[in-house]
């Protein structure tokens, strides 16, 4: 069967469009995503969004963050979803994923923190995880001034995202930082091997595929570097005392098999773990096909468990 025939019938129009990603060219293409993800922009009047710049690592520069919170906001502390956009490590930024970030705030009724994390080829690990968890602790020392309870923490992002998602929750454990009630790294790239049958399997490059894999860790990990657990989770040895999970992934997806070989080792040391395999589906099907069935009940688990996780249902 040919990769297009295996395409759930409402995403095969978005990938017949597709260009795919030129990643042999990111002078160019990373100023036309850039542009893109801000023509796009739409504001939402239940949602409040404002820019802040907060302290980075040490010797490294400050972070961008962009909070959004409900409109009008409620006067009592409210949970926060950290989140980490998408783009291989190579382009996005707190703009890309604001549409889901608004849908976040309103579905679920917490606050959303999304990072501006450093990208390669300028930056290499460990800048970008650096980043994320420092605008962790930032918002955490801060919980007071911006409402947020210090006790409703989660992390969660998509692809290169989703991979920081779970490194942070490693180095939140492994440093003492602040507890997080539920991770949320979603068809994250975890395990800069890519040996697993899916990597393999997908190559189509309409597609997120093992080329682009192969090009996003090649550009974040400097050459000889031996990446770490924080930042190619599938390396993490012990598992235990993680917090709970929630994820999903289309079977399309390169990343399938490094997802559930995760999911599945998180299980067996105790965690807790929630994940969906969504047939038909690649990588990021629920952006680019919002509407679509299965992305519509992808959306409607995942409002669910941060809802449970935050103790609002």
């Amino acid at each position: 069967m040919i990769f297009q025939d295996r395409i759930h019938p409402q995403l095969r129009a978005w990938y017949d469009a597709s260009a795919g990603f030129d990643f042999d060219h990111l002078e160019t293409f990373v100023p036309q995503c850039n542009a893109a993800e801000l023509a796009n922009l739409k504001e939402d009047p239940a949602v409040s969004a404002r820019d802040v710049m907060v302290p980075g690592p040490k010797n490294a520069p400050d972070v961008k963050v962009r909070i959004y919170t409900p409109n009008p906001r409620p006067s009592e502390p409210l949970p926060c979803l950290f989140f980490y956009h998408g783009g291989g490590y190579l382009f996005g930024s707190v703009y890309r994923q604001e549409a889901l970030c608004q849908r976040y705030v309103k579905q679920v009724g917490c606050v959303v923190i999304s990072v501006e994390y450093r990208l390669a080829p300028q930056w290499k690990m460990p800048a970008p995880l650096q980043d994320c968890y420092a605008a962790l602790i930032w918002a955490y020392e801060n919980h007071a001034e911006l409402g947020i309870d210090p006790d409703r923490l989660a992390v969660s992002g998509l692809s290169a995202g989703g991979g920081l998602a779970a490194g942070v929750a490693l180095m939140a454990r492994d440093l003492k930082g602040p507890a997080l009630c539920l991770q949320m790294p979603l068809y994250a790239e975890l395990d800069y091997r890519l040996d697993s049958p899916s990597s393999q399997e997908i190559t189509d490059p309409k597609v997120w595929c093992r080329d682009n894999c192969e090009k996003s860790w090649a550009k974040v990990l400097s050459p000889g570097h031996m990446p770490t657990a924080y930042e190619s989770p599938a390396l993490a040895k012990d598992l235990t005392g993680l917090p709970p999970l929630f994820s999903y992934i289309g079977q399309l997806d390169p990343g399938r098999d490094e997802n559930i070989r995760y999911w599945s080792r998180m299980m067996g040391a105790g965690v807790d773990v929630e994940y969906h395999v969504f047939p038909g589906c690649y990588h990021c099907f629920e952006l680019s096909v919002p509407d679509a069935e299965p992305s519509k009940a992808a959306y409607e688990m995942m409002y669910a468990a941060l809802r449970r996780a935050f103790g609002l249902e």
